[in-house]
C-alpha cells in the first residue's frame, strides 16, 4: 500500500494520536508474532523490550496501554 501524506491543518494532538496508534499497532503485531496473545502477558517491560528489538523508540505508558487494548481486541 502506498503511503499518502497526512492531511494538513489539523491540530497537533491529531498527529500525535495518529502516530501513537501507528506505533501501538506495530508493537501489537510484533508481540502477537512473538507469542504474546493476552494483555496480561504484555507488561510495559515486555512492550518496551519488543520496541527495542524492532527498532522503535521506547513507548510511553499511554502507548503501552493502547498496545494492550489492541491485543485485547484481537484476542476475541
Amino acid at each position: 500500500m502506498a503511503k499518502k501524506p497526512l492531511p494538513a491543518g489539523l491540530p497537533r494532538e491529531w498527529y500525535e494520536a495518529h502516530n501513537r496508534r501507528l506505533k501501538a499497532m506495530r508493537l501489537a503485531i510484533a508481540l502477537l508474532d512473538g507469542g504474546v496473545y493476552t494483555p496480561e502477558r504484555a507488561r510495559n517491560r515486555t512492550i518496551r523490550t519488543t520496541a527495542a528489538r524492532i527498532g522503535v523508540h521506547p513507548p510511553s505508558n499511554t502507548t503501552c496501554r493502547l498496545v494492550r487494548s489492541l491485543i485485547t481486541e484481537n484476542a476475541h
